[in-house]
Formats: structure tokens, sequence, C-alpha cells
């Protein structure tokens, strides 16, 4: 790709951005929401006036990454001590429903199959797909809010991250109930490994990084020196152990939260995200989109499966929500911040392409899911937090 495109492509992602977050902001909606249809209507859906690359992606990649980060520096340790064993019980229910919903729904298109064929194999992987939480579009959301150090922002975020590596974990025995050769004891132990590794790692890093921060406070090698940390934990976490970069990312910015300067350096990390790599992924959501090309054959199928994939997620974790003692309201807010689906559940769905579980034609139905959960989960937020205090029964 030519680097005059490149400059042409991002002017028009960033400008777009821009404008349609704030018409969001002015309509009272979250500006991420904005930038999302920005993508749309820059992308193959409308104006084609911008197309997915590599280049575009990486850079995606790279917002995502820096976005988490900061997620994590605002982190209260404290918070997220307390919202540990609440958000992996969420986290669990928020696996469960989808995968059973999911399943059913699937035989009830194509009929009941018996435990371990073909088609019972199929159901289940359609199941999977639906267990994914996208965290990167509810943290920005809470950002906005002001509620992500709250204990019940805590326990979305949290419940979000265990949730993905619950949903590795099930992809992992799905497919291994099709290949022999994928080892759902080796992808366990090497997740565990990771949680054990960073705990390790992260006291001595923080050491470190706290008589760096003695030595030279509130300079610019403070959240230089962290941003490089923050890339290769992510690295780490992904090439070595399988584990998301994001989740990486996260604990980066969990591990350096105690620092005095933790807010100076989350405040030069959001000057780089707010300004250039978060309009890039957010936009890039809608650029990953080509409403145009949606197979009308597995319409009705896809409708029913967003559906599905939606309320399975408000149902499982708003429900348990409220079991562990969650007012009414700030349950369903647990359920809808765990709704959004984003390129997880697309590389779910590539693995089983791959794994030749299911047919291309699925696709159709997890990009309608990405779209209307990204669009969907902003607003429902923002109107479920407006004017409130949340809190536990």
């Amino acid at each position: 790709m030519d680097t005059l495109d490149i400059l042409w492509d991002l002017a028009l992602i960033i400008l777009f951005a821009k404008f349609f977050a704030l018409v969001a902001r002015k309509l009272n909606a979250p500006q991420v929401a904005g930038e999302i249809v920005a993508g749309i209507l820059i992308g193959p859906t409308l104006l084609n006036l911008v197309q997915e690359t590599d280049f575009l992606n990486q850079m995606a990649e790279v917002g995502v990454i820096l976005l988490m980060f900061s997620a994590g520096l605002e982190t209260d340790l404290n918070q997220l001590k307390k919202s540990g064993i609440k958000a992996t019980l969420i986290a669990c229910s928020g696996v469960l429903t989808p995968l059973v919903l999911g399943t059913l729904m699937y035989m009830c298109f194509f009929g009941f199959s018996a435990v371990g064929t073909e088609g019972f194999i199929k159901a289940v992987f359609i199941g999977t797909i639906l267990t994914a939480t996208s965290v990167s579009i509810t943290v920005q959301v809470l950002k906005e809010l002001g509620k992500i150090s709250t204990e019940l922002g805590m326990t979305i975020m949290s419940a979000a991250i265990i949730d993905d590596v619950i949903g590795i974990l099930v992809l992992t025995a799905v497919i291994g109930m099709r290949d022999p050769k994928s080892n759902f004891a080796l992808t366990a132990g090497k997740t565990g490994a990771f949680f054990l590794i960073t705990v390790i790692a992260g006291v001595i890093v923080y050491n470190v990084m706290e008589r760096i921060d003695e030595r030279y406070p509130h300079t610019r090698r403070i959240p230089i020196i962290s941003i490089g940390i923050a890339f290769i934990l992510s690295y780490v976490a992904d090439y070595y152990f399988g584990v998301a970069d994001i989740t990486g990312a996260f604990f980066a910015g969990v591990i350096l939260s105690s620092l005095k300067d933790s807010d100076y350096i989350e405040w030069r990390v959001d000057i780089n995200s707010y300004t250039f790599f978060g309009p890039v992924f957010f936009t890039s959501i809608g650029l990953q989109t080509n409403l145009r090309t949606l197979d009308t054959a597995i319409l009705l199928f896809s409708v029913v499966f967003v559906i599905v994939g939606l309320l399975s997620k408000v149902i499982g974790c708003g429900f348990m929500g409220r079991i562990l003692g969650y007012k009414g309201k700030d349950a369903l807010k647990i359920g809808v911040g765990m709704m959004t689906r984003g390129e997880v559940a697309l590389i779910v769905t590539q693995r089983g392409l791959k794994a030749g579980i299911i047919g291309s034609e699925y696709f159709t139905a997890v990009i309608l899911l990405i779209v209307v959960s990204s669009l969907l989960t902003p607003l429902l937020l923002k109107a479920l937090f407006s004017g409130e205090e949340t809190g536990i029964a």
C-alpha cells in the first residue's frame, strides 16, 4: 500500500471519527458509538472511501492495547480484589448461558443431533462463538462515564477479561471434539502459568518502576518505559501463553496502577489513545463491516443469532449479578456491559472455519452481532448509568 494512500486513509478516519464522536456527544450518546458509525459510513457498506488493510488493522490493535493499558492504570486494586470472586462467577454464567442457548438455537433451526455427532459439534460451536465478550467498547464507555474505578465498573471489566479466558478454554475443548491434536489440558496449563508468572514478574516490575519514579518523578521517561512494559506483556501473553494481548496490556496497567505517577502515565497514554489510536480502532469495527454482502439465505438465522447473543449475556451475567447481591438495575448494567462482541468472536469463528466445523456463511451472523452489540451497548449503558449511583443491595 502506498504511503500517500495510508496518509489519506488516516486523515479520513481521524476527521470522520471526531466529527461523528462530537455528533454522538451532542445527542447525549457515547462518543465511541459515533466513531463506529463513522467507520460504517466511510467503509464498504456506504461510501467505500477507506478499505480495511493490514496496516490499519495493526494500528487498531495498538489502539485497543493502549485502551486496555489505560483501563488497568485506572484500576483500584482494593476494588479489584473485592470484585474478584463475583467477577469470576459472573464470567462463568456469562459463558455457560450463551453456550447452552446458542447450541439450542442452532438445533432449533437445523435439527437436534446426538452428542458427539457432526451436527452436535457444529451446534456447540455456534454456542461457543456467543461466549466471547469484547471488553474494549465497554471500557471506553465506563471511562467516559467516570465509572471505571467503581466496584460495578471493576466487576464488569474483570468479568469480561475472565470471560475471554474461559471462552478460549471452551473453544479448545470444542475443537478437541473434532481435532485430537487440540490439547485442552495444555491450554489450561499455559493460561494458569501466565497469571502466575504475571504476578511474580509484576512484583519485580513494580519495585523497579517505583524506584525509577522516585528518582525521576513526573518525567516523560516514566510513561515511555510504562508503555514499553505494556507492549512487552501484551506480546508475551499472546505469543508464549495463547492469552489475548489485551489481557497482558490490562495487567501491565494494573501492575503500575499504584505508582505515584500512575495518573501522569495515564494522561500521557490517553493523549495518544484519544487523538489517534482509539479512533482508528473503533472506526475499524465499521470498516470491517460490509452489510452489502450479507447472505440473505441465512438472514433469519442471523437475526435470531443476534437476539440470542445479546439476551444470553444479559440473562446470564445479569442474573448471576442479582444472585450476588447487586440491585436490579445494577445487575442489568452488568449484563448489558458484557453483551458486546468484537474481535474475539471473529477469531473464534475463523478457528471453526479452519477446523472445518462451520462454513463461511456464518460470518454474516457474527458480523451482524458485532455491529449491533457495538452500537447498542454504549447507548444502553449511557441510559442505565444516567444520573444514578451504583451499589450493592
